[in-house]
């Protein structure tokens, strides 16, 4: 028998321009998959930390030197010449301007209009991923209300939140099939994603609105076999069991939870940043973080490795075209 392939580690970066784009470049003649498109990086040093081998491979590749990146998600894909392990990080400040320092083509591009082609094929599941926005908003008609809760929803959407879980497992099912509907109108008419929390309504609810997706409560997750075959899937998560067991079962991306004390239950207890980064180190998929979180929590969850957070009581927080802190 072959001895299983050592796994190559890579580090990879998500360039992203002011106007949000990103970064890819074509592979040069000589190169395995030469002429694919790709995320700038390249391989880890031994005894090198993977942020010092980003911002070397970036000054080496691009001439730029990275100031400041966010750890991300990591993805393990095997090629015909090689197992690779990539470490994506975000880099949103940087000084000097990207050129091609090793006769390769550059293109900004955006994760819904991607240009170019091929693709490396470890590359799908990433630009799905980019196209998450940076805050999930959750809707809560059981403290505020279906009419309160419809208009903040309605507000927020306005102000640029582009991604919703309808969760109110309370509601009874008339009032429910009323705000589902006044709530995901308003969801597509500003060009957002819904989701039905699998607690709220199941896949029949999410097909009969023409809803984009189901979350599951993390009971629901533990008991599923398989992903459904709809378009969107998350779920809640609260340990590494949990997020891994999405991981196995190729959820979209998960919520992690609660970070931090919440209104609802003070006293519970927290997982707190620090543990947080610990479980979401080395996650495949995009993980928000959820519990006690203001706006303002966006750019120390990005710190720690979240692709974002998630917001049901501060939900008109959100700001901004895109949603940027």
């Amino acid at each position: 028998m072959r001895p299983a392939p050592s796994i190559v580690e890579v580090v990879a970066a998500i360039i992203i321009g002011s106007d949000g784009s990103f970064l890819l470049a074509r592979r040069p003649e000589g190169k395995p998959y030469a002429g694919y498109w790709e995320f700038p990086g390249g391989k880890v040093n031994p005894e090198e930390s993977l942020l010092r081998a980003l911002k070397r491979e970036l000054l080496e590749e691009l001439g730029i030197h990275v100031k400041h990146a966010y750890p991300w998600i990591t993805r393990t894909f095997t090629y015909p010449h090689a197992k690779v392990r990539l470490h994506f990080y975000r880099v949103v400040e940087w000084h000097g301007e990207p050129h091609p320092h090793e006769d390769q083509e550059l293109s900004w591009q955006f994760a819904d209009n991607v240009s170019v082609e091929p693709l490396l094929p470890a590359n799908a599941p990433v630009l799905r991923a980019l196209a998450l926005p940076p805050v999930y908003g959750i809707t809560n008609a059981a403290e505020w209300g279906p009419q309160i809760a419809a208009a903040r929803i309605g507000h927020a959407l306005q102000k640029g939140l582009r991604l919703v879980q309808l969760r109110e497992k309370g509601m009874r099912s008339k009032a429910l099939d009323a705000f589902a509907r006044e709530v995901t109108a308003l969801a597509h008419h500003y060009g957002a994603r819904i989701l039905v929390n699998s607690g709220t309504g199941n896949k029949s609810l999410c097909q009969e609105l023409d809803m984009d997706g189901i979350h599951f409560t993390s009971a629901d997750l533990m008991n599923l076999s398989k992903r459904p075959d709809v378009e969107w899937c998350a779920a809640s998560c609260h340990n590494a069991e949990e997020l891994f067991r999405a991981e196995q079962l190729e959820m979209d991306f998960a919520v992690l939870a609660p970070v931090l004390p919440t209104l609802s239950h003070p006293d519970s207890p927290v997982l707190g940043w620090r543990k947080l980064a610990r479980i979401i180190h080395g996650s495949a998929i995009p993980v928000y973080a959820l519990g006690g979180l203001q706006s303002e929590d966006l750019a120390i969850a990005w710190e720690h490795g979240a692709h974002g957070i998630a917001l049901m009581r501060r939900i008109e927080q959100v700001r901004g075209t895109g949603q940027k802190a």
